[in-house]
């Protein structure tokens, strides 16, 4: 596809120091301006103040500057307003407020990274020591950005603009409620939620394996035990394995590993998932307050004072 991966995002939030200390713990790698870097794919996030907290860009890889005057062109079909200047494209969903920057930059090449040996029935892939997931002791650092998650308040507007404009893929979809959209051959990037108000749900954050998730989420609850959100799981839509804490300013973060891959489109058939399958295969139910984040109340009081 002419789309090949979630280059950055950029959150607003209350407090950007205290939420910039939290994400330095998480694991990414603070510079300049409010960003911080992943281990594999550079400057991924970047923390500016806002009012309340919300996603306010998302910036996509995109091959070349032909990309861009196609989805241009798409946008203009649907009605939708955009501007391209030199190797970017920009353009406004209108019922979140987010900006999405298409821009031409290299794909990224990830270092293959040896898979962990697992032992099972009839089987000793690894024998005479112990497993390496028990012997690591350095902190845990996010590979790259995997997705973001853009609660709406107007869910198919918010689905055409990213997938029929700007030219995201489906891959699957919780009936009327969420889209899994991808602009790479990760399951998804964006998934886009009906809501009450236009809000970032949480992002996700690429780990090598499932004792990188366990490790990263332990480190993040020995101090902060109220951080825990939900984990540890495997989501059903993606396959990925899981585990959410809450940052300082509300926002759900989220380490996965093993996420499924789309390389050809002709051999996967979206599906549309119904009630829980959608969420989770296996690990606790999620709680309330991850269905329906305890600031909503609040978020949906202040985004009328709100201008972009």
């Amino acid at each position: 596809m002419a789309l090949h991966r979630l280059t950055s995002i950029t959150m607003g939030v209350p407090n950007p120091a205290e939420t910039a200390a939290y994400y330095t713990e998480f694991g990414l790698e603070p510079g300049e301006e409010g960003w911080f870097a992943s281990r594999d794919a550079g400057r991924q996030l970047r923390i500016v103040h806002a009012a309340h907290r919300r996603l306010i860009e998302v910036r996509i890889g995109a091959d070349t500057r032909d990309d861009l005057a196609a989805a241009a062109s798409r946008l203009h079909r649907l009605g939708m307003a955009s501007d391209t200047s030199g190797s970017t494209l920009t353009a406004y969903d209108k019922p979140t407020g987010v900006r999405a920057v298409l821009e031409v930059t290299p794909r990224l090449l990830q270092e293959p990274i040896a898979a962990t040996l697992y032992n099972g029935p009839g089987r000793a892939d690894r024998t005479d020591q112990r497993a390496p997931g028990v012997l690591r002791t350095d902190r845990v650092r996010p590979r790259k950005l995997g997705h973001a998650v853009l609660g709406t308040t107007d869910f198919d507007a918010t689905t055409v603009f990213f997938r029929d404009g700007l030219g995201f893929k489906a891959s699957d979809y919780i009936k009327g409620h969420g889209a899994f959209l991808r602009c790479s051959t990760d399951h998804h990037n964006i998934l886009v939620l009906a809501a009450p108000v236009a809000f970032l749900h949480h992002t996700s954050w690429q780990v090598d394996d499932i004792d990188e998730v366990g490790r990263g989420a332990a480190a993040m609850l020995e101090d902060h035990p109220d951080r825990h959100v939900w984990g540890l799981g495997r989501h059903h839509a993606g396959s990925n394995f899981f585990w959410y804490l809450k940052d300082p300013a509300g926002n759900f973060s989220e380490y996965y590993s093993d996420m499924d891959c789309v390389v050809n489109d002709q051999l996967w058939t979206p599906e549309v998932l119904e009630g829980a399958k959608g969420l989770f295969n296996w690990g606790p139910p999620p709680p309330p307050s991850f269905l329906a984040p305890e600031d909503l109340a609040a978020l949906m009081t202040g985004t009328h004072s709100e201008t972009r």
